[in-house]
């Protein structure tokens, strides 16, 4: 890979351009932080001071309840940002104004990220925050073990979420198709997997990732280990998107 093929300013604002003109991919994005936040500050504010482990065993996990949701906020995210290059001809149309695909892939990938990275890092921080706010004596304060590296880690992982997304709907042309396909992935199969095959499913993307929140990391993977496990994920399901845009015809 080239410089002459890395994202430059002009094509970085033209993609960020189509993501803010388009309803849906910008909903998702803000839908990310509604159903983050606003689940987990519901959830404390309705249950959060009748027990200590009232959203969970592990109180800083328990700290992010909301994160499985917003974690599917963010595969929207990721899939309607991309999905919209293979409809109706809009492929060939971004190739006329920048002809390098590679270019092409990289600015929206990166503006992707860019911007799931910027609204987890708020996600992560309001959550936390407001949802300790409701928790009475059972709170805890950004002081604590743990805790900058779960408010950090949880935008992180929402970025790489929307990232896996992203690279599959490249690779597939359909984000109908990732998010029906994915979505169910990542709720249901590291539960199974992790059954019937003795605790496989702490690598899938999800559980992996999610130890960065947690106070006490459980099976082999530490929080910056298991960050790094779902950023493989991402990345390898970006390079097969890359490939599949780069050989595939518009």
């Amino acid at each position: 890979m080239t410089s002459a093929a890395l994202p430059t300013v002009s094509v970085l604002h033209s993609e960020w351009i189509k993501i803010r003109s388009i309803r849906s991919t910008l909903g998702s994005l803000l839908a990310v932080f509604a159903a983050t936040a606003g689940i987990t500050v519901l959830t404390a504010a309705a249950i959060g001071t009748s027990e200590p482990g009232a959203l969970g065993e592990d109180r800083l996990f328990g700290a992010f309840f909301g994160i499985n949701f917003g974690q599917i906020a963010a595969v929207a995210f990721g899939a309607t940002a991309f999905a919209g290059e293979f409809r109706d001809g809009a492929l060939r149309v971004s190739l006329t104004a920048v002809p390098n695909r590679t270019r092409l892939y990289l600015s929206k990938a990166a503006t992707v990220a860019g911007l799931a990275f910027v609204v987890g890092q708020i996600t992560g921080l309001v959550t936390f925050v407001a949802g300790q706010a409701l928790m009475g004596e059972y709170a805890l304060s950004l002081g604590d073990p743990g805790t900058l590296r779960a408010v950090f880690g949880s935008g992180a992982y929402l970025t790489l979420i929307a990232l896996l997304s992203a690279g599959l709907t490249a690779l597939v042309r359909s984000g109908t198709l990732v998010m029906s396909l994915l979505i169910p992935f990542l709720l249901i199969v590291p539960f199974v997997v992790g059954q019937v095959a003795d605790g496989a499913g702490q690598f899938m993307p999800d559980r992996a990732g999610q130890v960065v929140m947690r106070l006490e990391a459980q099976g082999t993977l530490g929080p910056w280990s298991g960050l790094a496990v779902t950023a493989m994920w991402a990345l390898v399901s970006l390079a097969a998107g890359w490939l599949a845009v780069r050989r595939r015809d518009a």
